[in-house]
């Protein structure tokens, strides 16, 4: 069954160019060019990726982005004709998947559109009902279980946990995370690692409470973070 890639894109011959793309690499495709429009598509008939333009009328592409990740944590690729630092920052904070500047090759966004997909597909989960702990990471949903409670989390989230989950322990620095979470490294500085084990550790203390609630990602001074059970 082949990939349904969702195009948001107001610029008429950029769209169909990704389109045509698209759909040589074997992938079927939607175009929407109205932000306003994009929620209620993405919710009816669930895509497997959304290439979305920043700049959009009837809503801009963050507030899109913003409504999608209430309810779905799907890949998302941002795609702007802005260069500057904050909204590079802003749109991967927010848990993009990847981030693409205007001008592009069509080819080079066939590519990252297979390397993020083919990256969410070859997640394992790395954790059991059998390990000590009873956190259950489940990939399909970008979730976490602890005993009877889920936690959502955002792809990027979930793929730092799991990054650290897989090798309890070891002490990953701030650039062994961005290579692993982020195909670009030229879109986001060390610090945004930071902001997301943050929020991470946040979710996770929601999570749990009581006698078994602990510090599972711990920071290491100077060297970064690791995961322990």
């Amino acid at each position: 069954m082949s990939q349904t890639i969702l195009i948001v894109e107001d610029e008429a011959k950029l769209a169909s160019l990704l389109e045509d793309y698209l759909q040589q690499s074997s992938f079927q495709t939607h175009i929407i060019d109205n932000g306003s429009e994009v929620t209620e598509w993405v919710r009816l008939n669930q895509p497997s990726l959304i290439l979305l333009d920043l700049m959009l009328p009837g809503m801009g592409g963050l507030d899109v982005f913003k409504q999608i990740r209430v309810f779905s944590d799907l890949p998302i690729i941002m795609i702007t004709a802005k260069v500057e630092e904050v909204d590079r920052l802003l749109g991967l904070e927010l848990g993009a998947d990847d981030y693409i500047c205007k001008p592009f090759s069509p080819r080079e966004v066939v590519s990252r559109v297979r390397n993020v997909l083919r990256r969410l597909e070859n997640k394992v989960n790395p954790v059991t009902a059998d390990s000590p702990i009873s956190l259950i990471l489940e990939k399909d949903s970008s979730s976490v279980r602890f005993d009877d409670q889920q936690l959502d989390l955002t792809k990027v989230e979930f793929e730092l946990l799991q990054t650290m989950v897989e090798s309890p322990g070891k002490i990953f620095s701030r650039d062994q995370l961005m290579d692993r979470i982020y195909s670009d490294r030229r879109v986001v500085n060390d610090r945004t690692i930071d902001s997301h084990i943050k929020k991470l550790r946040s979710k996770l203390s929601d999570l749990i409470e009581g006698e078994e609630q602990q510090e599972w990602i711990v920071s290491v001074y100077g060297l970064g973070y690791k995961f322990e059970s």
